[in-house]
């Protein structure tokens, strides 16, 4: 885990041209919320060197009062100047840290460290993990409790609806400024919803990616005197909000998802890996959902997946797989549809990643896909069809999550004991709340 010579100078050398001052180290905790300390410029090589100490017993999912200490390593690849950071003085520059053990060991909390795992566990077996998020979010005039729309824009639509373009513009200039890739940005199909998609890479880089999207969002509406907002499902009757996310195994510069002797190019390895996904569907949703608003998002009607079925064409399957171009045996992929962009990406691509591999593993067989409309189907239907359901709340997603070895070796024992246990508080206290429906409903006529 120790930083080479060539990439602290790489580090110092960047830090000197860009006339950095601060250096922000950013973690995450076991929810994916970011945590952050800063230095100065002057304390950079030690740190790089040996990495900087910090208490991590107040830290969600971290140590125990007793066990407290802990060291952020930083991971000189995500060096980047923080461009909405005033330079007075000298610029702000952050750079991602993987947690350690005051003995050097990888810390076993650490969101980074599963993936990590998960990415090792795949390069064993000669791939590399690739994955494209597509993370929608909401902007809003303030972060009040009755959320207000910025406009009543539908899916692509330009100005004048869109007034947010200009936000999103922003957005992805100043994603671009830190080396993070953009493919396309849109307006979503429900008012004041978009959509800005991050270019194709390796998911330890995603991951990051999409940590530090979520804030550059955040800090550019905030400038400009709003709020944006990446809750599942912020407006009752709309579109909630989702993380499609795009993936395929490389071997070397090989897709190995594709093969242009079969009928659809999808290889038996991807075959083999779609089986898997909907194996552990069940399993993986408390964490690629959750949270106790996310499973408002996954209910019929909304365009999110209720149902575990695989299409190549239709959009309201739980997996799609996105039709073949000539030409482009490397854009070859699956798509799956259910996470939500509230989620912690690290352990989201590692669970998903590791149902994956697990049918790969076991070759476990894929069923047939899907393209009828699956949520105009009679319950008889789908069970004829062999075709499941996704958890209906977050406690359900817990149960199932429970009963899995696979979700536990995925999140390592310390990982997924701190997860349940955190998950199953907020159930705890949303099922004692006494919300605003149950009043407006009940109280007149009871």
């Amino acid at each position: 885990m120790a930083n080479s010579e060539e990439q602290i100078n790489y580090v110092l050398t960047k830090a000197k041209e860009n006339d950095v001052k601060f250096i922000r180290l950013w973690f995450t905790d076991i929810l994916g919320f970011l945590k952050s300390f800063a230095i100065t410029v002057e304390e950079l090589e030690l740190s790089l060197r040996e990495g900087q100490g910090f208490d991590g017993s107040s830290i969600q999912g971290f140590a125990r009062i007793d066990e407290s200490d802990m060291v952020a390593m930083p991971d000189p690849s995500t060096f980047s100047v923080l461009p909405w950071r005033p330079t007075e003085g000298g610029a702000v520059a952050r750079m991602f840290c993987d947690i350690l053990q005051p003995d050097g060991a990888p810390y076993p909390g650490d969101p980074r460290y599963v993936l990590r795992r998960a990415l090792q566990r795949a390069a064993d077996m000669g791939f590399t993990y690739y994955v494209g998020p597509e993370l929608e979010y909401f902007y809003f005039k303030d972060s009040g409790l009755n959320p207000q729309v910025l406009d009543r824009g539908g899916y692509f639509d330009l100005t004048p609806l869109d007034v947010a373009s200009d936000l999103r513009r922003e957005t992805v200039l100043t994603l671009e400024e830190m080396g993070i890739g953009v493919e396309y940005s849109h307006h979503e199909v429900a008012p004041s919803q978009h959509e800005i998609d991050l270019r194709y890479t390796d998911a330890l880089t995603m991951a990051d990616s999409a940590m530090t999207y979520r804030l550059v969002v955040k800090e550019i509406a905030l400038k400009h005197g709003c709020y944006a907002t990446f809750m599942p499902k912020p407006l009752h009757g709309e579109n909630g909000s989702g993380m499609h996310t795009h993936q395929s195994l490389f071997r070397g510069d090989t897709n190995a998802f594709f093969d242009e002797n079969a009928e659809d190019h999808l290889s038996e390895t991807a075959r083999h890996f779609i089986a898997g996904l909907l194996t552990h569907a069940r399993a993986i949703t408390v964490v690629t959902n959750q949270w106790v608003n996310s499973y408002k998002r996954l209910v019929p009607g909304f365009e999110a997946p209720c149902y575990i079925s695989w299409a190549r064409r239709n959009r309201s399957d739980l997996i799609r797989v996105p039709v073949y171009k000539p030409g482009k045996a490397n854009a070859t992929r699956v798509e799956y549809r259910s996470p939500d962009p509230a989620c912690n990406p690290y352990l989201a691509f590692a669970v998903m990643l590791r149902a994956g591999l697990d049918g790969i593993e076991k070759k476990l067989p894929c069923p047939e896909p899907v393209e009828q409309n699956v949520y105009e189907m009679s319950a008889e239907q789908r069970a004829e069809l062999g075709i499941g359901e996704l958890p209906g709340d977050l406690w359900e997603a817990i149960e199932v999550a429970e009963e899995s070895e696979l979700i536990r070796d995925a999140l390592g024992e310390h990982m997924f004991e701190k997860f349940i246990a955190n998950k199953k508080i907020e159930w705890q206290e949303y099922r004692a709340q006494v919300t605003e429906y149950e009043v407006e409903r009940y109280l007149p006529v009871l």
